[in-house]
């Protein structure tokens, strides 16, 4: 199977080790942009949006909603290249 690429837990400013997993915000299979939100971190003081470091396509959740993650731990996984998208009857070319 693809690994993928990598999303971890950024950096939440001094002092701040961990975070909540507030929500996904996508699924696995939805298509990312690079920088797109994919899931939404709360924290005592701050809620962060961790942002897809590539454009491609959502893999997989590896942590559930309101789990606990550290800084830097590895939360989703981005596939690259495009979304699959549905063939289309006719598209061959002749």
């Amino acid at each position: 199977r693809m690994m993928g690429i990598e999303v971890k837990v950024p950096a939440l400013g001094e002092s701040i080790t961990e975070a909540t997993l507030g929500a996904w915000l996508k699924k696995p299979g939805d298509a990312v942009a690079a920088d797109e939100p994919v899931a939404s971190l709360e924290t005592d003081k701050v809620s962060v949006d961790v942002p897809s470091p590539v454009a491609g396509v959502f893999g997989e959740a590896l942590v559930a909603e309101g789990e606990t993650v550290n800084v830097g731990a590895v939360i989703a996984t981005i596939g690259e290249g495009a979304a699959r998208a549905p063939a289309k009857a006719g598209a061959q070319s002749s």
